[in-house]
């Protein structure tokens, strides 16, 4: 067990620094990566795809290589279009809804992403759940001006019945995330018809093949997404992007690109708007985090092992 501690480029979701372990296994690498407020129940999903990986049980490709957005913070025209820019990708997820900001704020971003994109770009955008019915359908309509038309709109509200009732009411695609990793049923949001395109990350839903399995009985396009980690993470995301029959939305993966540094030799980024289907290699030289940080790792592990024991009969 190995502790890191990342420095972010940009404040996402809310953090600076990105946190969590690797795991060594009998094939190699896996990553466990919770965000610091989930709880232990929580967590426990992530830690199955660490292990997953690190015991090797991934499903066989079947491409060689996936394609990726780049990933645009709630930040300032000029700072959003040098990300995309910089970000070397064809399709932007853009964050909307941002608390403390305005829409002017968001169209003003998406019109900065479509400039650095071109005409021929796609832009999504992500609220994370943070409108009420009405507001997403007015906002909606207006993000998709400024952008001069929207791929599609991920978790425009919280909870799923939401979801169902703007998807009637708007043009654009509804993309479901939260209303199916965070769900109790995540198969509500295909009973109800909340959505177009399912967003899966590979550690919240406890690894490859088990976003494989919902990916095939939810019936919807999926896109792979990540949950910000670092390469070795974002290896599991790759693999379940490489493993499906069909990929028609690139996918959100390319969050390395956020982070000061990554715990690899070579890092997974994306080139040409692809990252590569492969496995990167650990520099255990750059695990070094502060000893109360491996503290606080070492005590959530053994919570999270502790809910697993109680769940057994």
């Amino acid at each position: 067990m190995k502790v890191f501690s990342l420095p972010m480029r940009t404040r996402f979701r809310g953090i600076t620094v990105r946190e969590g372990v690797l795991f060594r296994g009998a094939a190699g690498w896996g990553e466990w990566s919770p965000f610091l407020e989930y709880d232990d129940e929580v967590a426990e999903p992530w830690l199955r795809c660490a292990e997953e990986a690190a015991a090797g049980d991934w499903p066989a490709p079947v491409r060689d290589a996936v394609p990726v957005n780049v990933t645009v913070p709630a930040v300032g025209p000029e700072q959003a279009h040098a990300i995309v820019t910089r970000g070397g990708c064809r399709t932007a997820k853009v964050k909307v809804a941002e608390p403390g900001q305005t829409l002017a704020d968001d169209q003003a971003r998406l019109e900065a992403v479509r400039d650095a994109l071109g005409r021929d770009g796609r832009i999504r955008v992500d609220a994370n759940g943070l409108w009420d019915v009405d507001a997403a359908v007015a906002a909606i309509a207006a993000l998709d001006l400024a952008a001069d038309g929207l791929e599609y709109v991920e978790q425009p509200c919280r909870a799923v019945e939401d979801l169902a009732a703007v998807r009637r009411r708007v043009s654009v695609p509804i993309a479901a995330d939260e209303s199916i990793r965070r769900a109790a049923d995540p198969y509500r949001v295909r009973e109800l018809g909340a959505a177009d395109v399912a967003v899966l990350k590979v550690q919240p839903l406890g690894g490859v093949r088990a976003c494989l399995r919902i990916a095939e009985d939810i019936g919807l396009p999926v896109v792979v997404s990540s949950a910000l980690e670092t390469s070795v993470g974002i290896a599991a995301g790759v693999a379940l992007a490489a493993a499906l029959p069909e990929l028609p939305y690139a996918c959100g993966l390319a969050t390395v690109q956020l982070l000061e540094r990554d715990v690899v030799t070579d890092p997974l980024l994306p080139v040409d708007g692809m990252l590569p289907v492969r496995v990167p290699t650990v520099d255990e030289s750059l695990l070094d985090a502060a000893p109360d940080r491996v503290a606080h790792w070492e005590a959530r592990l053994a919570a999270v092992r502790a809910v697993r024991q109680d769940r057994r009969p």
